[in-house]
């Protein structure tokens, strides 16, 4: 993993969510926000797909139609794509670094739509639930499979697809038929996912990642595109579907090329870890998201006080690997009406960040829908958040206490260390009914806490506590769920108003 991932109490925000208007100004909004998030303690923005897509101004970015076109020529019925132009892009990059933050660019090399034209071509129609099984003999079909970029004609590059370029589609315009078409000559790789027997495809025509035209037309694009955007590191869209022996390889031809490290970061959108652990192997290449753990926060969140706090954490990523797990709460896949809508329910989002913010392991990402609220997306901000942030930025540092001891009524300790003033936090979840009384619990905090004085900043505030002669002290909870605690002259000092609910 890269400086990028290991930076002290590093913070990420997913810059983007999937109903922005389609105005072409996103990118100036980041721009004027750079000041601002560097001042909420993001060191790093994932920014969206920043060329052009099949539904050109009103593409989010992912049905990719030209890698070339940055925002820079008319194609698919636009100039600018759905975020602004090539200029207003390379311009936000320089502002959100001159700000201090590291930007990702989003990386999507899977599959191609919007093509130019049909070409008529030999293929095998499969099973959608078994890509394995053939439904019947190859037989001709039309395939949208031609990309000429008129638009763009030879500019940076003058490389054509055709359907020597891909696996597969999932159209015959011939027939007006939907389906899964695997050409002739080609085959499904298998270092991919095996749901439905193999998951190679994932929807357009299927980039032919086997093709040594096919591979160094992608090589020669990322390293311009690296070099030209100056971006930090990537986010790589849909690995699941992708072979594993191509990104291991064009990874190490992009470091090559710049010199240098390239942070990045999969999307393997599979709850399970081991799977994971598996992908990333022993050469570790890149991180991943953390699905396992979003999942963890997903049927928490609707599991009401049945929650079982004790095992929150395991089998995540994060617990099975710290250094290379992205953790997140939701993003733009999740959220409603999309196709992977996995949202978790508003109530439980502060008690999820603050597992990701507030503790050691893991380099948490933010969704920019959590952070301002976005009505197009139906989302609304997390109330919390705000400081959340700032208690990870200041205080929550040094060694780490956990007591996951009892499954109603969890704690850890942030211990603080020398080297940032006033530093260290508790914080309590509860799923305990507290009807007869108080929920509390007590902690040891050490000697060296003896005789100091903490304030509840975030749940209920019942007072004061103070800690006894031997280092234990007694917080109370009441029936809040998320309680956080600091040294009352760092309670004093937050810029951001405590939360008492």
């Amino acid at each position: 993993m890269s400086e990028l991932g290991t930076q002290l109490n590093g913070t990420m925000l997913q810059g983007f969510s999937w109903n922005l208007p389609p105005d072409g100004q996103h990118w100036r909004r980041l721009a004027q926000l750079a000041p601002r998030l560097a001042e909420e303690n993001f060191t790093s923005i994932w920014m969206p797909p920043a060329y052009k897509g099949a539904s050109g101004i009103r593409d989010v970015g992912y049905g990719v139609y030209d890698l070339w076109d940055l925002g820079e020529f008319d194609q698919r019925g636009s100039v600018a794509t759905k975020y602004g132009t090539r200029e207003e892009y390379q311009t936000a990059i320089r502002a959100l670094q001159d700000a201090g933050l590291n930007v990702l660019a989003d990386v999507v090399l899977n599959h191609r739509l919007g093509a130019d034209a049909t070409q008529r071509v030999m293929a095998t129609e499969v099973a959608r639930d078994n890509r394995n099984y053939a439904l019947h003999s190859p037989r001709p079909i039309s395939a949208y499979t031609r990309y000429d970029f008129l638009g763009r004609g030879d500019a940076y590059d003058d490389f054509k697809w055709d359907y020597h370029c891909f696996k597969a589609v999932d159209y015959d315009v011939s027939h007006k038929r939907d389906g899964i078409f695997l050409l002739e000559g080609k085959h499904w790789d298998e270092d991919v996912d095996h749901e439905n027997g193999n998951f190679d495809y994932l929807m357009g025509a299927d980039v032919d990642l086997d093709d040594e035209r096919v591979y160094n037309q992608l090589v020669k694009w990322g390293t311009w595109y690296l070099r030209e955007t100056g971006v930090n590191g990537v986010r790589l869209d849909a690995i699941k579907h992708m072979s594993r022996r191509f990104y291991l390889r064009w990874l190490q031809d992009m470091r090559n090329a710049l010199g240098r490290e390239l942070f990045c970061v999969g999307e393997y959108w599979l709850g399970d870890t081991g799977t994971l652990l598996h992908y990333l192997g022993s050469e570790k290449a890149m991180s991943l998201f953390d699905v396992p753990l979003h999942f963890k926060f997903f049927h928490a969140s609707h599991d009401g006080y049945r929650i079982d706090f004790q095992h929150i954490l395991a089998g995540t990523l994060v617990e099975a690997d710290p250094v290379h797990a992205v953790t997140f709460v939701d993003n733009h896949d999740t959220q409603p009406n999309q196709a992977l809508e996995s949202t978790v329910e508003a109530w439980f989002k502060p008690v999820a960040y603050s597992l990701i913010l507030l503790r050691e392991a893991g380099y948490p990402c933010v969704f920019f829908a959590d952070l301002y609220g976005l009505p197009n997306d139906r989302i609304r901000a997390v109330a919390e958040l705000p400081l959340l942030l700032e208690i990870r930025r200041r205080f929550s540092f040094g060694r780490q206490i956990d007591w996951f001891d009892e499954p109603d009524l969890v704690a850890w300790v942030r211990d603080g260390d020398d080297q940032h003033n006033m530093s260290g936090c508790v914080v309590v979840l509860s799923s305990r009914d507290g009807m007869d009384e108080p929920v509390q619990k007590s902690l040891d905090l050490g000697r060296h806490h003896a005789g100091e004085e903490w304030t509840c900043v975030l749940g209920e505030d019942h007072g004061p506590v103070r800690v006894n002669d031997d280092g234990v002290a007694t917080f109370v909870v009441g029936k809040a769920m998320l309680s956080v605690f600091l040294r009352t002259d760092a309670a004093l000092s937050l810029d951001n108003i405590p939360i008492n609910i």
